[in-house]
């Protein structure tokens, strides 16, 4: 699979694609004035510690306290001094023998904050490099998933407790862009998490909390050493100065791929050359067609999201189960596409168009499985019935395009939906009732909004002739363009 970067930047924000085969399949983006936490170390205090919900509130200093589980928890111990049974009771013992209000505590940041939720934060600290994951706090070695061969598992495992031994303990989990790379390219990238940890423990043994210990690297930086390897065809910028730092860092990280970091001086916006900007918007719909005529609509509540499988104008050729199987199958891929493209999170619940025959389940099944190696965040299928709901789980650590890039309509409230004018009449009709009784015999003047007006003046007209009956009296209606559709007043000429 050939991959491109495509970077934008402006003074505000960066943003970069990245294209699959020539598909946009990821965004990122990244605000100067709204940069992520993710990755960060702090030194805070903890100021509530609830043992009902064995958990601890901890101040960073950021708007919000943070969010700390008790399983969530590390306290350095005197190893020395105590057996390996003391070290594991004192380390499952409740949170409130663990910790204390006003504690000072070095934790990092799990995920963002989220709607009225703090962030979540954890004392298990891992620092990721080039080609290691440095986790100071356990002791553990391991090897990414995604390198299959067992002896190149075999292999990397011997290098990093090698490394472990050197740095007198810790845990090491070996990247996937450390598959086939040299003891000594792991050792350096060891040697450099290794100083960064030292120097984040100095930082807080020297300052009081709350305070920033340690901050994850810019978007690029952190994209480029996740991302960069032979599968990256090209990264394209266009800006100068970010071209010059990308062509440094590639140049580092993987001289032989420099040539393949050029500026983009076409007359055209570099996103809307490779078509980004069209998918952005797209993301931001809930309703995605499909290439075959069908079509797929994504929902996001609070608690998960929704994503329901239609065929549209898809009509298929013979059978039935042909038709719908071809309709899920070709769902699949732009579903997991989306998921990716739009950073969708959580519990995903994905209702398939019903299928009769437990083969055809599987085929679609298998399909679903398969897309989703192509996500680089951790997903887990958990179910697949008879009617076509299939549920996954799909790491979230920050907001979602639609969350980012939106805010709820200041004129529905987020819900995508207002009162009807019918409704609105009706509303009108009680309140005037209500105070019927006091406006007897008085004109009134009905203030509403325009599309309320012309439905008094036409479909609508029999409740305001019910209503002049009502008080005895004329009543006038004037449009108000700037009053909401839902609001009304009724006011005494």
């Amino acid at each position: 699979m050939s991959r491109d970067l495509i970077v934008s930047t402006s003074p505000a924000e960066t943003r970069v694609a990245l294209l699959e085969d020539g598909v946009v399949s990821e965004l990122f983006l990244e605000r100067e004035t709204q940069r992520g936490i993710v990755g960060g170390i702090y030194k805070g205090r903890v100021t509530r510690v609830l043992p009902g919900m064995q958990s601890a509130f901890v101040d960073l200093g950021l708007e919000r306290d943070t969010f700390l589980h008790a399983a969530d928890v590390f306290e350095e111990l005197p190893e020395n001094l105590l057996t390996p049974e003391e070290i594991t009771a004192a380390r499952s013992a409740p949170i409130e023998e663990r910790l204390r209000e006003g504690q000072e505590v070095v934790v990092q940041v799990l995920k963002e904050p989220m709607g009225t939720k703090g962030a979540r934060i954890t004392s298990h600290i891992s620092l990721p490099g080039r080609y290691l994951v440095l986790m100071p706090t356990v002791e553990h070695v391991g090897v990414s998933r995604k390198i299959t061969e067992e002896e190149e598992r075999r292999r990397l495992k011997t290098i990093l407790k090698q490394i472990r031994q050197e740095r007198g303990g810790g845990g090491l989990i070996a990247r996937t862009a450390g598959q086939g790379k040299s003891p000594e390219a792991f050792l350096r990238d060891g040697a450099y998490l290794s100083r960064t940890w030292d120097e984040v423990r100095a930082l807080a043994s020297r300052n009081p909390a709350p305070m920033l210990l340690y901050r994850e690297p810019s978007l690029v930086e952190r994209l480029l050493r996740d991302l960069l390897s032979e599968e990256v065809a090209s990264i394209r910028l266009d800006n100068d100065e970010m071209f010059e730092r990308v062509l440094d860092l590639v140049r580092a990280l993987e001289p032989s791929l420099a040539p393949r970091v050029r500026r983009h001086a076409g007359p055209v916006c570099l996103m809307e050359e490779y078509g980004v900007s069209a998918e952005i918007e797209r993301a931001l719909r809930s309703k995605v067609w499909l290439p075959s005529g069908g079509y797929i609509v994504i929902n996001q509540t609070e608690a998960l999201v929704a994503i329901d499988v239609n065929t549209g104008r898809f009509v298929g050729k013979s059978q039935l189960e042909e038709t719908l199987l071809k309709a899920n199958l070709d769902a699949v891929r732009e579903i997991v596409r989306q998921i990716r493209l739009r950073d969708l999170g959580g519990i995903i619940v994905v209702d398939f168009i019903d299928m009769e025959e437990r083969k055809s389940r599987r085929d679609v099944m298998r399909a679903l499985e398969q897309e989703l190696r192509k996500d680089r965040s951790p997903t887990k299928l958990l179910s697949v019935n008879e009617f076509g709901l299939i549920i996954l789980t799909r790491k979230r650590v920050k907001q979602s395009l639609e969350r980012l890039l939106m805010q709820p309509c200041p004129y529905c409230s987020g819900s995508g939906q207002v009162k009807s004018v019918s409704t609105v009449c009706s509303e009108i009709y009680d309140e005037v009732r209500k105070l019927a009784a006091d406006m007897r015999g008085r004109r009134l003047v009905l203030r509403v909004n325009p599309e309320v007006a012309r439905a008094l003046g036409g479909s609508e007209a029999g409740v305001l002739r019910s209503l002049s009956e009502l008080v005895g009296g004329d009543i006038a209606v004037q449009g108000e363009p700037l009053l909401h559709q839902e609001q009304f007043d009724v006011v005494p000429a």
